[in-house]
């Protein structure tokens, strides 16, 4: 189950890789012995971490990690490369996981990181056992973190082409305003469609509005109105 919105835990991208993330701990819980709960968290670098749990009283386990920025998370994301806790009864390397964890009922954790294209996802588990996770990271769930990370790495890019489809078919559908707004300028000008396009890019950056919102008032007034603000631009060059 995706973790309730906390900070650091939930905004507008969690949504997004929330079902990879619990199919991923779900399915390591599954095939790993002796493990009683898992949490899978994603970073790319930024504050965001979405993350999700199979068991609510793990939900404070990783968000304690994700607030503090210490515990085997944390430790895994700098590292890059799988943090265990044989037994938190002895371990005090992160008092504030530990204490909540033991009153958890954890005895034992392994936090497996897996990195790729900017991307890092953990999957932890976690055992009321000491030492039962020794043989974790040999078995499947490093294959199942494997297959998750590539999967959201695919999920991302398949993401920016969708927005970048979107920038593309804005920029077709504006480009005959911005075609008539250039000519309006050229011909108050006497210029190139260059230096026009220059200008009703400039009038678009000192007046913080979109390039076709510019465009399309210059064509609805035809360009009545800007001959002072284009002849300062120009003179500006």
């Amino acid at each position: 189950m995706p973790l309730a919105p906390e900070p650091d835990l939930a905004g507008p991208e969690s949504v997004m890789p929330g079902r990879r993330l619990s199919e991923l701990a779900e399915q390591a819980v599954r095939c790993t012995s002796a493990c009683c709960g898992a949490g899978t968290t994603v970073s790319e670098g930024g504050s965001e971490h979405p993350a999700a749990v199979t068991h609510p009283d793990l939900a404070g386990l990783v968000s304690v990690q994700l607030r503090s920025g210490e515990g085997p998370i944390p430790t895994a994301q700098e590292r890059g490369a799988p943090v265990e806790t044989g037994d938190l009864l002895r371990d005090e390397r992160w008092p504030e996981y530990r204490a909540m964890a033991l009153d958890s009922g954890v005895r034992s954790s392994i936090t497996l990181p897996f990195q790729r294209a900017g991307l890092t996802v953990t999957l932890t588990l976690f055992s009321f056992r000491p030492g039962a996770l020794d043989d974790a990271r040999h078995g499947p769930a490093m294959a199942l973190g494997d297959l998750a990370t590539t999967g959201l790495v695919r999920d991302r890019r398949y993401r920016a082409a969708l927005a970048e489809l979107d920038h593309l078919g804005t920029a077709l559908r504006t480009r005959p305003v911005v075609d008539q707004a250039c000519g309006i300028i050229m011909h108050a000008l006497t210029c190139d469609v260059d230096k026009a396009f220059t200008m009703l890019r400039r009038i678009s950056q000192t007046t913080n509005r979109k390039l076709a919102d510019v465009a399309a008032a210059v064509v609805e007034t035809r360009g009545r109105g800007l001959e002072r603000e284009l002849s300062r631009l120009a003179a500006g060059d």
